[in-house]
């Protein structure tokens, strides 16, 4: 008995080293903060929802759609619609068991098609995209990636679609088997392929994520939240592909030919990879029709913005903002914000989760108009 304890603790202590040589560690990341162009007072409350909201998509006609997180487990409905006031389940919620198990990613196309994506469980399940005919309500595409393109521990959580709906690319953030990627998926083949896997563009760094609420550390230091590519977005002009990880100072762009090329050699297009500029730590991005792009900070509670002259300013920042994710123009130049809260959520308990609501959608205007769902 006695060597077994002390086997079972060599293993444990041997596990421990291995998680956090892994997962864990990470170094503060500078403060990039500016003062902020808007004040806090532009920042308008769109909706609140007793579960921790995951993205938003706003369509050209205003019609405002939002994910529960999946990270926070939720029970019933995981895609609604907000409508008159009160949080619709989208398209309904009798399909919805057969249509959605952790969607997160949506957007609406300039077809008037809302897409989703949903990572299957970190790729223990089946992946699938989604896309919906927003004047029917109808499943106009459906798709199920297959384990090579979405493998166990994969991430596939955001997603941006070409000016002319052929083209989605997905971020796959690779969270646990840290193989993070683009994933481009062609409409009319349908057929998927990944792309950059590993580079260091599309990798976390090793940071560690302090926010006001807490670093974002678990297991007593032993994982640390180190998170791949996640946010991206497409210039108006259907040529860059702007993307960046969580962890990882740098926003980086791809031209969307060089993406779209299945000819293309790995290296080749690695090699034409350009780090645009610096970035906080950041988790959602989207565009505007003047070329600047917007940048969530996750640990300041604030919205960075770069103009084509790469200069980093802040837009706006809040005490209320918890985890600034998705970000998602509207009509009349509205820039939706889903605030998802990450750290009330993340391996915290329902009755934890409930007792920090309700969480929240935001909105503000930025000054520049951009394409609405992007």
């Amino acid at each position: 008995m006695k060597h077994f304890l002390l086997f079972l603790l060599v293993v444990s202590s041997l596990a421990a080293i291995v998680l956090r040589v892994r997962y864990g560690g990470g170094d503060p990341y500078p403060d990039l903060s500016t003062p902020p162009i808007l004040d806090e007072s532009a920042l308008e409350e769109v909706l609140r929802y007793p579960e921790p909201i995951g993205n938003v998509a706003v369509s050209a006609g205003g019609r405002i759609f939002f994910t529960v997180h999946p990270e926070s487990r939720p029970r019933g409905n995981k895609l609604l619609e907000w409508v008159d006031g009160a949080a619709v389940p989208y398209p309904s919620g009798t399909v919805q068991p057969h249509l959605f198990d952790t969607v997160l990613g949506l957007v609406v196309d300039r077809q008037n098609r809302l897409w989703t994506i949903d990572n299957g469980n970190h790729g223990f399940g089946d992946a699938r995209l989604l896309a919906f005919d927003l004047a029917t309500g109808n499943v106009v595409h459906d798709f199920t990636f297959r384990p090579e393109t979405a493998p166990r521990g994969s991430f596939l959580q955001d997603l941006q679609v070409s000016q002319d709906g052929g083209s989605v690319f997905i971020a796959d953030a690779s969270v646990w088997r840290k193989r993070p990627a683009i994933v481009v998926y062609d409409v009319q083949t349908r057929s998927a392929r990944r792309v950059l896997e590993a580079h260091q563009s599309v990798t976390a760094q090793n940071i560690l994520i302090n926010t006001p609420v807490r670093e974002m550390t678990f297991l007593g230091g032993l994982v640390s939240l180190k998170t791949g590519v996640d946010g991206i977005a497409i210039d108006h002009a259907n040529e860059w592909l702007y993307y960046g990880a969580i962890n990882n100072g740098g926003l980086y762009r791809a031209r969307i030919r060089d993406l779209t090329n299945a000819m293309l050699p790995a290296r080749q297009l690695e090699n034409e990879i350009e780090r645009f500029s610096d970035k906080p730590l950041s988790d959602g991005l989207s565009s505007d029709l003047s070329n600047n792009i917007y940048v969530t900070d996750v640990e300041h509670g604030a919205i960075f913005i770069v103009s084509q002259d790469r200069e980093l300013k802040t837009l706006i920042r809040s005490p209320r903002i918890r985890w600034a994710d998705a970000l998602s123009f509207g009509p009349d130049g509205w820039l939706y914000l889903a605030d998802s809260a990450i750290p009330e959520q993340v391996l915290k308990s329902k009755e934890y989760i409930q007792a920090h609501g309700p969480y929240f959608v935001y909105r503000f205007k930025p000054g520049f108009a951009g394409i609405p769902g992007h």
